[in-house]
């Protein structure tokens, strides 16, 4: 499972033309499920992005959560971070979840997300997403499990 996550002052995602979900500050999370991930994966990766320290606190230092700032968080489905290009000039995706299970792993990463009581928004599994970002820093962590 990769995970992007940015620091976002506000993001919002589009498909088809029509705006499907918006946050103000918090996170934005781009979401790639591999074979073999795993519930425990999901869970691991949902209380480590809503706890990870990387928001300023009163002396500019990154020491708040998200949680303790009560932002919000947008999680969109990203297919290609499971993309190896590490040979050729084409990726390959030979290492992705099927979409089956994909579909599943993301929905209970938003579950799981959602449990914290914040509020939570995603974009459209396996849908051609146009993802509009103000990235607040820019801070911006990748993340694997």
């Amino acid at each position: 499972m990769k995970i992007v996550l940015q620091r976002v002052a506000q993001a919002s995602v589009r498909v088809g033309g029509k705006d499907v979900a918006a946050i103000c500050r918090g996170l934005l999370v781009l979401f790639g499920a591999e074979k073999n991930d795993t519930e425990e994966k999901v869970i691991f990766l949902a209380e480590k992005i809503l706890n990870l320290r990387i928001f300023s606190d009163e002396k500019g230092k990154m020491n708040l959560s998200c949680l303790d700032i009560s932002g919000e968080v947008l999680v969109v489905s990203q297919f290609t971070l499971a993309g190896d290009c590490s040979k050729g000039r084409r990726p390959g995706f030979d290492n992705a979840a099927p979409p089956d299970e994909a579909r599943s792993l993301y929905q209970n990463f938003i579950h799981q997300v959602s449990r914290s009581g914040l509020k939570v928004a995603s974009g459209e599994f396996g849908a051609d997403m146009q993802v509009e970002l103000i990235n607040d820093g820019p801070v911006t962590f990748t993340l694997e499990r």
